[in-house]
């Protein structure tokens, strides 16, 4: 690949780290996964949302941060090039849809003033999946602090995701409807998402659908 940069995303139980992993050991890349396990406010978030949102979404961004600004700032010369499974750009979607109109807005100033010095990727990745589907991957996995997520949560957040793509024609996108494809289990899969990824650099193309 001739990418720098790319980051996977996607809803929760798309199947981003999946991809990032995979295609990080096909080509030795550079692996930067969401430390998320940690977070103290996520078990707390989703039992009780309205109390731990705004806390749960600082400390996601605050670290996200960290993350990239210490992942991207040095490339490993060993290493081909730098692929994630987020982008800090989610900190703003999940922000928008857990967070009460003035929370949203104080989060927003402090977002926009660190998001400028955050490298942008080469290529993002968004992974399309159904909500249905996505709950059938969320309880397949089997996280404990996951298994009350609801549906229309899910929505929220996907819609989240769709509308910060039709806002941002700086960023080259590619959308990967993976609704009928296993790329985990399904070699023809994974070789078909990885050929679209190259495909995507040769053409410029900013749009795509599997």
């Amino acid at each position: 690949m001739r990418y720098n940069y790319i980051a996977i995303e996607g809803n929760i139980g798309a199947g981003k780290t999946s991809l990032a992993k995979m295609i990080s050991e096909q080509y030795n890349a550079k692996l930067v996964l969401e430390e998320f396990a940690d977070n103290p406010f996520l078990p707390k978030f989703y039992e009780n949302p309205s109390k731990y949102a705004f806390a749960l979404e600082l400390s996601f961004v605050a670290e996200r941060y960290r993350q990239l600004t210490e992942q991207l700032s040095s490339q490993d010369l060993f290493k081909s090039f730098t692929i994630s499974d987020y982008f800090i750009n989610k900190s703003l979607i999940f922000a928008q849809k857990t967070l009460e109109k003035e929370e949203f807005t104080l989060f927003s100033k402090l977002f926009n003033i660190i998001y400028t010095s955050i490298p942008k990727p080469d290529l993002f990745v968004f992974l399309y999946v159904e909500t249905d589907r996505l709950m059938s991957n969320i309880n397949k996995r089997g996280r404990y602090y996951e298994q009350n997520i609801q549906k229309e949560y899910l929505e929220k957040i996907q819609n989240g995701y769709i509308d910060f793509i039709k806002q941002q024609p700086q960023l080259r996108i590619l959308i990967l409807d993976i609704n009928k494809l296993d790329f985990v289990n399904n070699k023809k899969d994974y070789d078909l998402i990885v050929s679209t990824i190259n495909q995507e650099f040769q053409t410029g193309l900013t749009r795509i659908s599997l």
